[in-house]
């Protein structure tokens, strides 16, 4: 995202905010530059470089729970195991694996693979030379291992089409990801607290399901959805920073992300019909996505929320009134559901059926 008169990136407003001379009014001196639509920018980044102490005790937390972990020290024979046998075995035990659990794991493969279009939109805004980058960074670094451990794994188990699936994610990446939400550093992290969220149920929920004949998934799933629930702590716990410091802008800014979300592979080749596999076979979907705004506006304290002006009153009710509004959806979803058969290239084109 550009700003439309000076073609700043917000990323620069925050890096020339921070260098500022502490004897200097650095908001003044930009906002005399500035559009409104800029200004309103300034005022969130602003609100952002307030809120890395917070940042910084956030990392800590998360970094001292966490057990890091790499994906050859779970995927690779023991040392007293013979690799080729372990790896037939691998085989042998992964043709149980149904074809709709083939699918979710496809979703989640290409979702983690489009960790790029993440890293820049969180770079926009967040700049290179503050806590927030070295935050960025080491989610990033984080996240890359969730795509690389399930790479290794689904082409060491023969999950998919090796070239069909590579195809995919080529596709995914080069059709890139720009969201409308990606102009509101607001919003982001709306975005994020969502998703992060989403893609934990998806991953926890994918392990359940195929592990019943391979193990070895449900391992590798349960300790990627650990690291998402990590994640997700982080963001939410970010975006109460900013509901405490400016209400109103961050009830608006909910109140625009928090009634849909579309994940990060929507733009990656029979999404549609892939998401619906996932959504019939009880991994994700609709009344998933339910409990987690339910879950959020009670983190977030939403309904108690006071103090607020015109624009944040009316964010606040139109934000309780979305669990309603999904429920509804949820029941005329299931209500038009018959039972479908699917096929797809990635899983080797079979004829497999879906209630």
């Amino acid at each position: 995202m550009r700003f439309p008169s000076s073609g700043r990136a917000p990323g620069e407003y925050y890096s020339c905010w921070r260098r500022a001379p502490s004897n200097e009014a650095p908001r003044d001196s930009e906002r005399k530059k500035l559009n409104p639509i800029e200004s309103e920018t300034l005022s969130k980044i602003e609100v952002l470089a307030d809120l890395e102490p917070l940042v910084k005790e956030l990392m800590e937390a998360h970094e001292a729970k966490r057990v890091l972990w790499f994906p050859a020290e779970l995927l690779n024979a023991p040392p007293d195991e013979d690799p080729d046998a372990h790896l037939a075995d691998l085989r042998k035990r992964a043709r149980g694996i149904s074809d709709a659990a083939r699918v979710a794991l496809a979703l989640n493969l290409l979702t983690e693979e489009g960790l790029p279009h993440f890293h820049r939109l969180l770079a926009v805004y967040l700049g290179t030379k503050s806590i927030w980058s070295v935050w960025n960074n080491l989610w990033t670094a984080e996240e890359d291992r969730h795509g690389a451990i399930l790479h290794d794994y689904t082409r060491d188990a023969g999950i998919f089409d090796p070239v069909v699936i590579e195809k995919m994610q080529f596709e995914y990446i080069k059709a890139g990801f720009e969201p409308e939400w990606d102009s509101d550093p607001y919003r982001v992290f709306v975005y994020t607290s969502l998703q992060e969220r989403a893609t934990q149920v998806s991953h926890a929920n994918t392990g359940k399901y195929a592990s019943e004949y391979e193990p070895m998934i449900g391992t590798v799933l349960q300790n990627v959805a650990k690291e998402e629930a990590r994640h997700y702590t982080f963001y939410r716990s970010v975006f109460k920073g900013v509901l405490d410091r400016d209400p109103n802008q961050g009830l608006e800014a909910a109140a625009k992300i928090m009634p849909a979300i579309d994940m990060p592979g929507v733009n990656m080749p029979h999404f549609r019909e892939l998401a619906d596999v996932v959504r019939r076979a009880g991994i994700y979907g609709p009344r998933d996505y339910l409990r987690i705004v339910e879950e959020l506006i009670k983190y977030w304290s939403v309904e108690t929320l006071t103090g607020l002006n015109d624009i944040g009153r009316k964010a606040q009710e139109k934000i309780m009134g979305i669990p309603a509004r999904l429920a509804r959806i949820a029941d005329v979803m299931e209500a038009k559901t018959k039972p479908k058969t699917f096929a797809f290239d990635v899983v080797f084109n079979r004829e497999f059926a879906v209630e």
